[in-house]
């Protein structure tokens, strides 16, 4: 998605206002959670925020994309950063660098 849709998305499920890099939609949760177990849910990128925070940070933009996957997908683990919970943030955190690094350790010895 490009920064307008994914802040649409972020306004009308999030009650939030604008652009952000990347939202996960949980299966799990909800009336209807436990009908399909096995599927986690939805992870939407803004690929216009990756790029621009991979030029800030001197990523690639596969870097950034894996980055954001990682992050999604650890918020539909169960993850949360935006608690309150510093031990929990640095926790996630901790995580998404683990993931980062092997994920990119595998490529580049592929």
């Amino acid at each position: 998605m490009d920064n307008e849709e994914i802040r649409e998305l972020n306004r009308l499920y999030l009650g939030r206002d604008y652009p952000t890099n990347v939202i996960s939609f949980s299966m799990s949760e909800g009336a209807y959670g436990d009908v399909n177990p096995q599927l986690l849910g939805d992870i939407i990128i803004s690929v216009e925020k990756a790029v621009s925070e991979g030029e800030t940070s001197g990523a690639s933009l596969k870097e950034s994309l894996d980055f954001l996957m990682i992050h999604g997908l650890l918020h539909l683990l169960g993850y949360d950063h935006e608690s309150g919970d510093t031990q929990e943030a640095r926790r996630m955190q901790d995580k998404e660098e683990e993931l980062f690094l092997y994920l990119n350790r595998k490529h580049s010895n592929a």
